[in-house]
């Protein structure tokens, strides 16, 4: 009954939204954007060939440092991100395929599309993994549960290559657990063709406007999506108070009508094939698409954004620590980090790297944004176990309730709504008329 008196509700409230008499002038004034500019996108990775294999890079290590294991029909189990390392297609390095040959050990390669999937297998018990690469924050929460080893550094010389910038973190106090691949935030990418005002881009706001409907992309993880509702409300998105959690909560059960789809790596398709306008997402991956479709643009919210990195840990139980320990390294190495940043597009913490980057890679503003110049940011720290449940659980409920329901729910409300106010309309036109001839 409660669902019937909303959906009535929802439908009266959307009709008088899209009546003509209470529409502003925006409507004039879309398209006012249409012909921007298509921003430089720097073409990242293009250049990347000059690091392929058979050109031999210099790497960095101390002489003898990757023969320790050849011979020795050792393998070792790597899980990442999906699009997140440099795989020989287009000419450039094939990291993984590289490492074998220097090193003579097996790689053998999966990939996971969020931070809370990566925990799940992890927590399961039934996987084996000996590198992982996640975020910040779910580093702490690993570290906190005990679920990391400590890496031995004396194996991965070419730590000396990192800014100091990222020796101190704080969801890794010391340092002792984490060698950092990544850096980079999260920002809105969209659609220039289907989003005419530019200024819409601007505010987290956007992904609450009715004028999307069905049109817009939604993380499928917790902690992005919750994020995205903390600093639309004002709070920090490492926030604590239930209170507040549960208004974020409520935020995200408003938006959901609108969302077309929540996903991770599936908005490469969605974005690049037109299928959506607007999409939360990181900004190196903004990058590829943007190189892509020359529609694709990049914005950052004025409410601020999450900046983040994400960093290799060997997790407790891997067999082949010490080989693990050498991919690390071999990640590391300056030309391995450049290879990979460009092809990935996101920016790397390793300052030697960047000295091999291409120039416009390089000096691309999204790639590598002055950090000053990010209006605001805040990074995620690793959140007290009740309030990490807690927004798990809160996940689980909105991603649970019926979504058939609301698929075919939305449809019937517009065309009910559209029948409504074209009746309303017709009933004050009327009302006037008979006024008229009264008078």
């Amino acid at each position: 009954m409660k669902k019937i008196i909303f959906t009535l509700i929802y439908a009266l409230l959307l009709a008088l939204a899209l009546n003509p008499v209470f529409a502003t002038e925006a409507e004039d004034e879309l398209g006012a954007g249409a012909e921007a500019d298509v921003a430089d996108d720097g073409e990242a990775g293009d250049d990347g060939g000059d690091d392929g294999a058979d050109d031999e890079p210099g790497y960095m290590s101390p002489p003898g440092y990757y023969e320790r294991f050849m011979g020795r029909n050792i393998s070792i189990n790597v899980y990442n991100w999906g699009e997140y390392i440099s795989d020989g297609s287009d000419g450039v390095m094939d990291v993984n395929k590289e490492f074998t040959n220097l090193t003579g050990i097996k790689i053998n390669y999966t990939n996971y599309a969020t931070n809370e999937e990566l925990y799940s297998k992890l927590r399961s018990g039934y996987s084996s993994y000996d590198v992982i690469i996640p975020s910040d924050y779910m580093i702490g929460r690993l570290i906190n549960e005990g679920m990391l080893l400590p890496l031995d550094f004396e194996n991965i010389p070419n730590i000396e290559f990192i800014d100091g910038r990222f020796l101190a973190p704080a969801y890794d106090p010391g340092a002792k657990y984490s060698a950092p691949y990544t850096w980079g935030y999260v920002g809105i990418i969209y659609n220039k063709a289907m989003v005419f005002d530019e200024e819409e881009v601007g505010t987290w706001n956007i992904f609450w406007d009715e004028k999307y409907l069905g049109k817009m992309l939604m993380f499928s993880n917790s902690r992005d999506a919750f994020a995205i509702a903390q600093m639309r409300l004002g709070y920090s998105v490492n926030t604590t108070d239930e209170r507040e959690l549960y208004d974020c909560f409520n935020q995200l059960k408003l938006q959901k009508p609108f969302i077309q789809a929540y996903v991770m790596d599936e908005i490469f398709d969605k974005m690049l094939g037109g299928e959506a306008a607007i999409a939360p997402y990181y900004a190196g991956d903004a990058l590829m698409m943007m190189a892509e479709n020359e529609d694709l643009d990049f914005a950052v919210p004025e409410e601020g954004t999450n900046l983040f990195v994400d960093a290799m840990c060997i997790p407790f139980g891997s067999g082949q620590k010490e080989a693990a320990e050498m991919y690390v390294n071999f990640m590391l190495e300056p030309a391995v980090a450049a290879a990979n940043s460009e092809y990935i597009g996101y920016a790397t913490p390793n300052y030697a790297a960047l000295e091999l980057l291409d120039e416009d890679f390089r000096n691309n503003p999204i790639a590598y944004p002055e950090i000053s110049g990010l209006k605001k940011t805040e990074n995620f720290l690793p959140l007290p176990q009740e309030a990490s449940r807690l927004m798990d659980r809160l996940w689980t409920e909105l991603l649970s309730e019926d979504d058939t329901y609301n698929r075919m729910l939305m449809p019937v409300l517009l065309f009910g709504a559209a029948l409504f106010s074209v009746g309303l309309n017709v009933y004050r036109v009327r009302s006037r008329r008979r006024a008229h001839i009264n008078n």
